[in-house]
């Protein structure tokens, strides 16, 4: 018999040097974790005791660019929190509770090490003349000491190891709990007439979900999977159907349960808080803000309310509108449906008017309606277009016509799921550029949303030679797409085509870096920069010209119609005022919980309806919840800074000006993007960056002119 060897301790021998997720068994972690941690530890006892004088060279890059040194704890720690959130298990979820503290620890260990932040700071305050990107290394090096605690005496330092252990347990809670409870609830129905309105993707997708999750059922099994839910809340005529929906998805993690996230959301913002003021700010957000382009609250705010103040009106008018769609009066929501799964019967609130019977279950139903009456469009119509085989040849086909690219898939690339598809990437000149997965369709053991991620980032290596080699990096996009059916192939909604276009605007970030450093490259930059790329992409989803390019219909292989193509750049504003203040609101909750200067006591769902109030139109209901959802805020690294996708919007939509001007497609223009923006990372401040490729500095004029919106250029 072979004796298993751990993958991580030995060249994978893959192509490209890829994860060998075929050989990796659970224990195999918990090994390399161990083994990476000894490494790092000698790497650095042999750094502080360097008897020679510290430098750039010999304390700075030591790790990054010693050719003898393999960064294993990197490595499997980037495999097993990627699939963590991509491929678990309850043996991984255990795992993870298990390793958490010990990697928290030493990460601590090593940013509050005495003798290797002298080292630093020695370096930091006497140099030899450095290139700007070293000369940044340096700077993000001796800052990021400094902001985990390496000038606090022996007392903070020991509260910060409490604070940042206990907040890094509490972020896994939050996630697992979050993936327990979305995965937890279905709603199986058996009365065929309550599929009324439902579009026969759903409701083949429902049949296929309840034969291999409910057999012993006859029925259709929905979920909270967006491929699931979002068709049912668009287009199923079961008002309390709907509202049973809604209800288990807004409500998730606020019950009597082991899954509840309220009380793990309030010790977070506190923990942070104690932190920030720990290490000499008031609050976390100006901790956070920092080492962003917007600087400080004030920016933030006035971002946000400059926002509410150009789009509230027309938002104002657009409820007005869809108000008018209700009949009077709207069904009644009473009896029980034949239905099972877990019940939210939550009493509502009814008074009179019309106002008032516009529930939040009512929304996309009616806004559907409205926009069938006024455009003649929906996603349904779009679905025989958009079949995800041509959307891919699309998405790389545009890659190609802007940048030169190409993508060929290698089934010799190891994957850790059957849905996740491996592709090489060559540049113009035919030279190898990266390694490229898709992960397509939800399944039991995958997060919700859709996110980009790495598996090895760039970075140029020195050799033994002397010279150098660039690593090119293998960068995976994860989304939550549409499933093939028994008889149809995935479908793809136009927002699921912008979800695909948006993460892979951010794998191109990854797959162009060509920077020294691997901590500087692709999309390590600051956080209200990182979605330019992602966000400039979407722009291209409803341009004529490169629909004309892949959608097609999937049976007669017609082109999507220019009477349809019309329709949709007619409909692109439909509700665009009342989609940016949900974006705010989400903006001003996230604020309004890391500006916080004292002890955080309040209970987290009144705070939350107050704390966005001022972006919210029509009334809220009592029971419902985002912020135990709210991943971006409380676990996924966007505390006190979700206004960055605010931020970035309006430097895309400036971006994509340009590409308006000279031609979507226009080359020169598009390697002025690649090399000024998505090749260079954070070398250098994303500002400078940007104004070297737009000529100077955004303002929200595009971004109004694309809404339809009317006011004065403002700085953004």
């Amino acid at each position: 018999m072979t004796t298993h060897k751990n993958p991580f301790l030995e060249p994978y021998g893959t192509p490209h040097d890829t994860v060998p997720f075929d050989r990796i068994r659970l224990e195999d972690y918990e090994e390399a974790f161990m083994e990476g941690i000894r490494r790092d530890n000698e790497l650095i006892e042999k750094t502080v005791n360097n008897p020679e004088r510290p430098t750039f060279d010999n304390t700075i890059i030591n790790k990054e660019e010693d050719e003898n040194y393999y960064d294993l704890l990197s490595r499997v720690s980037t495999v097993f929190f990627n699939l963590l959130s991509a491929e678990t298990n309850d043996e991984m979820d255990a795992l993870a509770q298990k390793l958490q503290p010990i990697l928290t620890k030493h990460a601590n260990d090593v940013r509050l090490n005495p003798q290797l932040f002298d080292r630093i700071r020695k370096v930091h305050l006497h140099h030899r003349r450095l290139t700007p990107e070293e000369q940044r290394l340096l700077d993000d090096t001796y800052e990021g000491f400094v902001r985990s605690g390496a000038l606090l005496d022996d007392a903070g330092k020991e509260r910060l190891r409490q604070l940042t252990e206990e907040a890094s347990m509490l972020s896994l809670q939050f996630s697992q709990n979050l993936l327990k409870e979305n995965k937890a609830f279905t709603l199986l129905i058996t009365d065929k007439a309550q599929l009324d309105g439902l579009p026969q993707t759903a409701i083949d997708a429902a049949a296929e979900e309840a034969a291999a999750n409910a057999p012993q059922s006859q029925g259709w099994l929905f979920t909270l999977d967006m491929p699931s839910y979002s068709p049912f809340m668009t287009y199923s005529t079961q008002r309390e159907l709907r509202k049973q929906m809604y209800m288990a998805r807004n409500t998730v993690c606020t019950h009597d349960n082991d899954e509840n996230n309220l009380e793990i959301c309030k010790r977070l913002i506190n923990l942070r808080r104690e932190i920030a003021q720990l290490l000499g700010y008031k609050t976390y957000a100006d901790y956070v803000l920092k080492r962003r382009m917007a600087s400080n609250t004030r920016n933030v705010y006035r971002l946000l309310n400059d926002l509410i103040d150009a789009f509230k009106p027309t938002a104002v008018k657009e409820r007005e509108e869809l108000k008018k769609t209700l009949p009077q009066p709207l069904p009644e929501m009473e009896g029980r449906s034949h239905t099972q799964g877990k019940k939210h019967s939550t009493p509502l609130p009814h008074r009179e008017g019309q106002e008032e019977s516009l529930q939040p279950w009512d929304s996309a139903f009616y806004s559907h309606k409205l926009q069938m009456k006024k455009y003649n469009i929906d996603a349904e119509m779009l679905r025989p277009y958009f079949e995800l085989s041509k959307v891919i040849d699309g998405v790389f086909g545009l890659a190609n016509r802007l940048y030169g690219i190409t993508f060929k898939e290698n089934k010799d690339i190891p994957v850790y799921h059957p849905d996740v598809k491996a592709y090489e990437v060559f540049d113009k000149d035919g030279s190898y550029l990266a390694v490229f997965y898709a992960d397509f369709h939800p399944r039991k053991g995958k997060q919700s949303g859709a996110w980009m991620t790495e598996y090895q980032g760039q970075y140029w290596k020195k050799e033994e030679s002397g010279g150098s080699t660039n690593v090119r990096p293998h960068v995976s996009v994860v989304m939550n797409l549409t499933k093939p059916t028994e008889d149809k192939p995935a479908l793809l909604t136009l927002g699921e085509v912008e979800t695909f276009l948006h993460e892979f605007g951010h794998a191109l970030h990854g797959m162009f870096a060509n920077t020294r450093f691997e901590s500087m490259s692709g999309t390590n930059v600051w956080w209200d920069f990182v979605e330019l790329p992602s966000q400039f992409m979407e722009n291209y989803a409803i341009e004529k010209e490169f629909l004309r390019t892949f959608a097609f219909h999937y049976k007669t292989g017609e082109p999507l119609p220019d009477e349809l193509i019309r329709r949709i750049v007619k409909s692109r504003n439909f509700m665009a005022a009342t989609a940016c203040l949900r974006q705010v609101s989400f903006g001003l909750l996230d604020m309004a919980y890391y500006t916080q200067r004292e002890e955080f006591t309040a209970d987290i769902i009144p705070f939350e309806k107050q704390a966005w109030k001022k972006a919210i139109l029509g009334e809220q209901l009592p029971d419902t919840c985002m912020t135990v959802q709210f991943s971006h805020i409380m676990a996924g690294g966007y505390a006190a800074g979700y206004y960055s996708y605010k931020w970035a919007e309006v430097l895309e939509a400036d971006a994509f000006s340009v590409f308006k001007k000279h031609g979507i497609f226009d080359q020169k223009t598009a390697q002025s993007f690649r090399d000024n923006i998505l090749s260079k990372g954070g070398t250098e401040h994303p500002m400078t960056l940007y104004k070297r490729f737009r000529g100077g500095e955004p303002t929200i004029n595009a971004l109004l002119k694309r809404n339809g919106i009317k006011r004065k250029t403002t700085k953004a």
